[in-house]
């Protein structure tokens, strides 16, 4: 039998979280998780539970900005080697937003599988920012092209990881974030101390980290402290960030 042909689908960008705003200024891309390889349609409910609460955190923190905030429908459920399928949607869905709402300044926020999406399609024009948490990264490979950071130069990013993910490996997450520091200094990555994959001891800590860092970047706002130093602080310092318990309470705009 011959190879089964990939079957044809199109992305598709997902009902606004919240109320749209009717005028939008700015909008974030939310890039849920995946597999490496499988061309079956992406389930519903895997690695949804942090992006929905990360629509909802974002689109109440944004609503008197004009953020309009959407969830991306893949077309498969994996990255799928050279055809890396789930960055090309979220390319796509940068597209769409620029379509719909014009030039407006876009983040992608993705979680797993997401958050190489996220990376890898940040070079896109409307994109300005990008924040990937707990980000699946492929392991170095000296026979195989390191994972490109050049496309994220001129973004600012952001980066989080539980310590004791055993799903996405920590330490992958954080050599890339040093790779890509030395060609776009607006780069910091933070540690989410004995947290595992899906962040859920530390998930306020986490909303407000990414609430904060959004803003900021999409719509000028002034970061809070700890990120402000993560992006000023030289390698690793900046790349090792502790996530205080209580952020998002303890810190003062």
């Amino acid at each position: 039998m011959g190879q089964q042909a990939t079957p044809v689908r199109t992305a598709g960008l997902g009902k606004a979280v919240g109320a749209e705003p009717t005028s939008v200024s700015g909008a974030v891309l939310l890039l849920p998780g995946g597999e490496e390889v499988s061309v079956r349609r992406p389930s519903p409910v895997r690695a949804m539970t942090l992006v929905r609460s990360l629509g909802r955190a974002l689109a109440r923190a944004g609503r008197g900005e004009g953020l309009a905030v959407h969830p991306v429908r893949y077309r498969y459920r994996g990255w799928n080697g050279s055809e890396a399928h789930l960055a090309a949607d979220a390319e796509w869905a940068a597209d769409e937003v620029v379509r719909r709402y014009g030039d407006v300044p876009v983040c992608l926020v993705g979680v797993d599988m997401g958050g190489r999406a996220a990376l890898r399609a940040g070079g896109h024009e409307a994109v300005n920012s990008v924040v990937a948490l707990a980000p699946w990264l492929p392991e170095e490979d000296v026979a195989a092209p390191a994972e490109p950071v050049k496309q994220l130069v001129g973004r600012r990013v952001l980066i989080a990881h539980g310590t004791n993910d055993e799903r996405t490996d920590p330490e992958l997450s954080f050599r890339f974030a040093a790779r890509a520091k030395k060609v776009n200094r607006e780069v910091c990555r933070f540690e989410v101390h004995s947290d595992g994959h899906g962040l859920h001891g530390h998930r306020d800590e986490v909303l407000c980290l990414a609430v904060d860092f959004v803003l900021g970047a999409l719509f000028g706002h002034t970061v809070s402290r700890p990120v402000e130093d993560a992006l000023a602080a030289p390698p690793p310092i900046g790349l090792r960030m502790p996530l205080a318990a209580g952020f998002g309470r303890s810190w003062k705009r």
